[in-house]
Parts: C-alpha cells; structure tokens; sequence
C-alpha cells in the first residue's frame, strides 16, 4: 500500500536521523515547539547558503515564538559542516553569525521521499550523483506534530521568512483566540472573528466587534 500524501492537518512521520548536532528522533526532538523544517538541494549552494546565513540572524525571532529550526540537504554530515564554515563567513559580511540549528544530513534521500521532497522525476533535474534534486520546500508544524502550512519555492527564489513568521504569528494567535487573519495581516492589525463563533460569543470574546457583512466580522488583536 502506497503512503498517504502529506496534506495539512497530516501527522508528520517520524524518523531517525544524523544531524550537525547529533542524532534525533524527529517527533521526540520537536517535544512541545513549533518547528520550521525545511529542505535544500544541496550544500554550496548559492540562494541557500544566503537562507542559511539569514536564519541564524533571525533566531531570536523565532525563539520568540517557540519556534525551533531544521534544515536538511542531500549531502553528508562533513559536507555539512565544511559549508556551515561558508554560511558564517557569508552570514557576517551583515551580522554576526552562528549557526545555532541542525541540518540532517539525507545523502540517501530517504527523509526527502518520506516527505515528498524530490522534483518531478525526469533527466532535467538529477543531481551530480544521479539522484533526483531535492525541492526547496518549508513545513511549519505544530507541537502536535502536525502540519500547519506547506510552502514549495523553486531553486532560483530565496524564501521570504518574513511571510514564514507572519505565518507563524496567525497561527499561533487563530489558535489562542477563535480569530482568522485577513490579507497582509501582521501581528498588531484587526483580526476576523471566526465564523464558528456565534455573535453572542463574540459579544463576550471580543466586545465591540465590527460587523461588516454577516460573514465578515473584526476585531482588534486580543492581548495575550
């Protein structure tokens, strides 16, 4: 039987792996945090070695909101730590640079294909070794070990982690307040009551709510 394609609200699988700070098993390394996991095609390249160099400036940001960081690439563990080398140089030219998360090494592309990380299979795509690249994708997962959001980009666009924490941020607060996030949102603007919430919920969750269809109703941001 073929395994069931990851969608949202599916349990990620667990797996064993080596990474630059060790072995982990995934669901037990996770624990109680929210995770951003996410997948290179290779060490040495060029759009991810500036990603990589970002996210150790940005690890403040997601501590903050209990978010831990991994990556994995196609390459062994001695590759790995040869290009961490490359990321902190890169990484310093703007600001000092540590790389604090660990990134599984996966040269057999066995957590890929258990992801569904790999490229449409044809010749234009195969890596130095043969192998089909990995694509660049982004699970954000949540302390149940679910995922909550899944973005692909293409080998030549470095991903926005801007818009990775605005996620983040919606998430965490549509879970703590029955409210949807409108367009552009950022943490700080009106929220959209959920439509599950009646409006004489709403009238005890969020006094004042606007009503501007009867599907459409805002509210300021709930204070934590």
């Amino acid at each position: 039987m073929s395994r069931k394609p990851l969608r949202l609200g599916s349990v990620v699988p667990d797996f064993h792996a080596q990474t630059t700070d060790g072995p982990i098993n995934f669901h037990e390394w996770i624990g109680n945090s929210w995770v951003m996991f996410f997948s290179h095609p290779g060490d040495f390249t060029p759009v991810c070695t500036t990603e990589l160099a970002d996210i150790s400036h940005r690890q403040p940001q997601f501590h903050e909101r209990n978010v831990k960081v991994i990556g994995i690439s196609a390459d062994a563990l001695q590759e790995h730590y040869e290009w961490i080398e490359d990321i902190i140089e890169i990484g310093n030219k703007t600001a000092p640079t540590c790389v604090e998360y660990p990134i599984i090494a996966d040269p057999e592309r066995k957590i890929a294909r258990l992801y569904d990380m790999l490229d449409e299979e044809d010749m234009t795509n195969v890596s130095s070794d043969g192998e089909m690249c990995l694509i660049r994708t982004v699970f954000l997962i949540d302390p149940k070990k679910t995922i909550r959001a899944m973005l692909i980009y293409p080998a030549s666009v470095g991903r926005d982690f801007d818009e990775i924490l605005r996620v983040f941020d919606s998430l965490q607060t549509g879970d703590k307040h029955k409210v949807t996030t409108p367009v552009n949102w950022r943490k700080g603007d009106d929220v959209i009551v959920h439509p599950s919430v009646s409006d004489e919920d709403a009238q005890t969750l969020f006094p004042g709510f606007t009503t501007h269809k009867p599907y459409l109703r805002t509210t300021p941001m709930p204070s934590s």
